[in-house]
């Protein structure tokens, strides 16, 4: 697996140019071809029949079982070609092909298909392939099986108010659900097939008009410059097309919800949908976006505001507490109140680890606890975590291998990473807090500050697609403030975020309001 921003081997002309093999005019051979590169697989039906009852046409109808829909391959093929084609050559003037095409196929999406890479390709992703005798070129028909998973609500994204549905694993759906939300025929789709073997289908949309035309291009140059042999999950294309490598951040956006794809998009973002995964991928993606909410935005603006301060509030303390406590502890006691420090040290007694040992164990237990809840079955997973949580901490406590207040700051601490609705970005603070309880450890608040310092430095150094990942607070926006930590009322975020977007950044929405009557009873 490979990836360079300065290979352009896999981009669509280039793969224009790569070796096809031709189909052949033989049927015979070009089926004998087929069955052998499909390794005679029992899941490929290949049928030869004959057609056209004064100059017989043989033909070849060849599908994938269980990928194509059955029912529309016997009622709007097989039955429209053997049964209902009664022509002589002098109503058919066309080519065969063509005549196929205009009067005899019932189904509607119909192309052709010119070299067996086509045939393979039109196969496996649930089409239909007439090939016929004589004819370098075949008929791809449009067969897809519709069995998917059905529309649910979102499982790793609660939802409180808003809609409740979520994302599939096919990417039609997916585009389909987005489309319900933003009926406008400049919502452009681009896609391409990623993958030398599992030839997976990658959609971009954006809306034309409004989305950057720069980021849009470098979307589409970031994904014909993956060489890969397969992809499986969106996660795959995002580790590939962001912009740092080495960075502890999220610098791509994903979510399962159509609803919040939809109003990136409304800001000039660019969504990117995967066939088989569930989560679309959202670029560029800049750091208040990880710590805001859809359910935001459907409330009033004042409760908004109130809930993304408590969560950036969360955010600094499940980074800096376990490091705050570990220096203050170890080489600042004079900082902590005296009947503090003595509640303190009477709690230490006996504890035969320093404070940076006894919160490393905490911390590494309790994630090994969290992770374990993770793979345990869903029946019992959840009441392992809790109990094994309350049993492990209760006798540690008794046994005297940690404090209580330890317990309190490690447990404090977990409960205040989940407050960020992005769990990219809490395993991402779950992962900088060991270094910094290192730091503290070394250098006291010394330490602390150094590693805060650095963690700002390193973020403010992020783009996404070449945009700044502190937008709007470093550069500052003025204008952007407004839907930043403090999120202003519907009437009043007229414009779109000015980095995103430089083309359409006017909403064109103005909030309109009549003066009502103070005395409902006035006539």
């Amino acid at each position: 697996m490979s990836f360079s921003k300065n290979n352009n081997s896999n981009s669509p002309e280039s793969k224009k140019n790569k070796t096809k093999d031709p189909l052949l005019k033989s049927l015979a051979e070009n089926v004998k071809i087929i069955k052998k590169v499909m390794g005679n697989s029992n899941d490929i039906i290949i049928r030869e029949v004959d057609i056209l009852k004064t100059d017989k046409q043989r033909i070849a109808i060849i599908y994938a079982d269980g990928l194509a829909d059955k029912t529309a391959i016997t009622d709007f093929i097989m039955e429209s070609l053997m049964l209902d084609i009664d022509s002589t050559p002098e109503t058919r003037e066309e080519d065969i092909i063509q005549y196929l095409k205009n009067f005899c196929l019932t189904v509607g999406d119909v192309e052709d298909v010119n070299d067996l890479q086509s045939v393979y390709r039109a196969v496996l992703n649930g089409e239909t392939v007439i090939l016929l005798e004589g004819q370098t070129k075949g008929i791809a028909t449009s067969t897809k099986s519709s069995k998917d998973r059905a529309i649910s609500q979102p499982s790793t994204e609660s939802v409180i108010r808003g809609p409740q549905e979520s994302f599939t694993e096919t990417l039609r759906t997916n585009t389909a659900l987005i489309r319900r939300k933003i009926k406008d025929p400049n919502l452009w789709i681009k896609s391409r097939v990623i993958g030398d073997i599992t030839q997976t289908d990658v959609a971009i949309m954006y809306i034309n008009g409004i989305a950057n035309d720069k980021i849009v291009k470098e979307v589409l140059e970031r994904l014909d410059q993956i060489e890969i042999d397969g992809i499986l999950d969106s996660g795959y294309i995002e580790e590939l097309i962001q912009d740092s490598q080495f960075t502890p951040f999220p610098t791509v956006f994903n979510s399962e919800r159509p609803d919040v794809i939809a109003a990136a998009l409304l800001e000039g973002k660019v969504a990117i949908i995967v066939d088989g995964s569930p989560f679309v991928l959202i670029v560029p993606a800049l750091f208040p976006a990880f710590l805001q909410a859809a359910e935001d935005y459907y409330q009033r603006s004042i409760i908004s505001t109130l809930i993304r301060i408590l969560r950036y509030g969360g955010i600094f303390v499940s980074l800096m507490i376990p490091s705050l406590y570990i220096s203050i502890t170890t080489f600042h006691q004079e900082m902590i109140p005296t009947p503090m420090l003595i509640s303190i040290a009477l709690q230490r007694e006996g504890v035969p680890f320093p404070a940076f040992i006894e919160a490393i164990l905490m911390e590494i237990a309790f994630e090994i606890l969290r992770e374990a809840g993770l793979r345990m079955p869903r029946v019992i997973g959840p009441a392992v975590s809790i109990v094994g949580t309350l049993i492990i901490g209760q006798a540690a406590v008794e046994a005297g291998i940690v404090s209580a207040v330890m317990v309190i700051i490690v447990s404090i601490t977990a409960i205040c990473s989940f407050l960020s609705p992005a769990y990219a970005m809490s395993n991402s603070i779950r992962m900088l807090r060991f270094p910094l309880m290192i730091l503290a450890a070394m250098f006291g608040l010394f330490g602390v500050m150094m590693g805060a310092f650095a963690i700002i430095l390193h973020v403010c150094s992020l783009r996404s697609f070449g945009i700044p990942y502190t937008a709007p607070f470093a550069p500052l926006i003025p204008s952007d403030q407004k839907d930043a930590i403090v999120l202003f009322s519907r009437g009043s975020l007229l414009t779109r975020p000015r980095l995103v977007n430089q083309k359409n950044v006017t909403r064109e929405q103005k909030l309109v309001r009549k003066k009502g009557r103070s005395d409902l009873g006035e006539s």
